[in-house]
Order: C-alpha cells, then sequence, then structure tokens
C-alpha cells in the first residue's frame, strides 16, 4: 500500500511541476508580446535633448565623407573634413 501512495505522490509532483513550468512559459511568452511601456519622464527629457543638441552634418568637396559642421574647413567656399584636403590642388 506505501508503493501506491509513493507513485501517486510521485506522479502528482511531476505533474505539478510540469503545469508550473508551462504557465511560467506562458507569462514570459505574454509578456514579450506586450506593447513596449513609456519612458519615464526623465528618460523622453533626455532623450528629446539628444535630439535637440544634435549636430549638422556635412559632406567633405573632396572625399565625400560626412562629418559634424564644427569640425569643418572652409577653403574657396567649399567645406572639407580637414586641412589636408582643403589645400590638396584641384580640390
Amino acid at each position: 500500500m506505501s508503493r501506491i501512495i509513493f507513485w501517486l505522490a510521485l506522479v502528482f509532483l511531476v505533474i505539478f511541476a510540469i503545469r508550473s513550468k508551462i504557465r511560467e512559459a506562458q507569462k514570459r511568452h505574454q509578456q514579450q508580446f506586450r506593447e513596449p511601456r513609456q519612458p519615464a519622464a526623465g528618460q523622453a527629457a533626455a532623450g528629446a535633448r539628444a535630439v535637440a543638441e544634435a549636430e549638422t552634418m556635412l559632406q567633405c568637396a573632396h572625399c565625400g565623407i560626412f562629418y559634424p559642421a564644427s569640425e569643418t574647413v572652409q577653403a574657396r567656399g567649399r567645406d572639407y573634413c580637414s586641412a589636408a584636403h582643403a589645400t590638396l590642388p584641384g580640390a
């Protein structure tokens, strides 16, 4: 009789463990597909500042690379990424 009780308890525990794992997996699956949370007010303000502080990008007249406008070297009415490119002949 004690063997039957042991096996019944073991089967019950296995079924209970499997059901709890299935529930965990379903919760994780549902959380993945929920709508993303809205950022906190501080995070939104930081993101707005980052966009406001974005710098204009210019293209070098010699090599075509884009670089921040604060690093521009102007020569002969054109914008260059470096002094070396500004002084090249035919540039």
